[in-house]
């Protein structure tokens, strides 16, 4: 099953990233301005430029960080230019929950590769889709981690967004804010394109199909030896 979606992986660790490409297992990449401060990246565009030069040949997201749409477009234009792998990421709407779909509708018809991000309702989706050029690639980012974190299942939504996106083959749903390897399994289902894995889930795919009795064995185990380990006594 997992053969049939592309793992993205997402994070902001130029070493994380080189190394999943390098082992073949990420087959495109994505960060955001959060991942990025949270890894201590002060100096966006050499960031940026660095990881384009290690990874020249699969699909790599950026995301604009302005928040009024003139500058939105100066930095996506700017962004676009970097690379022919490079998507530009575009949030959904400004903080003043303005759309930003009419500049998604520009830059896509000028043959800029948009990746529309912080998506989380099928209303967002689909009006994505509709601004979408058919010709240009694209991506439609649905935060189906952020979606289940309320208590919904995402995969309703996900599967219609799949099938909102068929009449344009270019379009590529994505199920974003993944957040445990069961997560791969569910976008698969759905029929989703992509799915952005972290690092630290990708360490947990390799579990798949592994036997659950073993598992528990290991699981006392370690019990075991962290409490020696640890000198507990009673």
């Amino acid at each position: 099953m997992l053969s049939t979606i592309k793992l993205y992986a997402d994070g902001a660790s130029l070493d994380d990233f080189t190394r999943l490409y390098k082992e073949g297992v990420a087959t495109g990449f994505t960060t955001n301005p959060t991942l990025m401060h949270r890894n201590n990246i002060t100096d966006y565009k050499a960031f940026a430029k660095a990881l384009i030069e290690r990874i020249p040949d699969r699909p790599i997201s950026f995301e604009v960080f302005s928040d009024d749409f003139p500058s939105m477009a100066k930095q996506a234009l700017k962004i676009s230019s970097w690379g022919e792998n490079v998507y530009v990421k575009i949030p959904i709407t400004n903080t003043a929950r303005q759309s930003s779909l009419p500049l998604v509708s520009v830059l896509s018809q000028a043959g800029v590769k948009v990746n529309v991000t912080a998506i989380l309702t099928l209303e967002q989706t689909m009006r994505t889709v509709e601004a979408l050029d058919p010709d240009v690639p694209a991506v439609v980012s649905i935060f189906a981690g952020r979606i289940a974190d309320t208590g919904v299942d995402p995969m309703p939504m996900m599967r219609a967004a799949v099938a909102m996106a068929r009449h344009k083959p270019l379009v590529e749903i994505l199920w974003a804010s993944v957040r445990e390897p069961l997560n791969v399994y569910q976008a698969a289902e759905c029929g989703c394109d992509i799915i952005t894995v972290t690092p630290d889930v990708f360490k947990k795919l390799p579990m798949a199909g592994k036997d659950l009795s073993d598992l528990s064995h290991e699981t006392v185990q370690m019990f075991r030896e962290d409490a020696l380990a640890a000198g507990f006594s009673l």
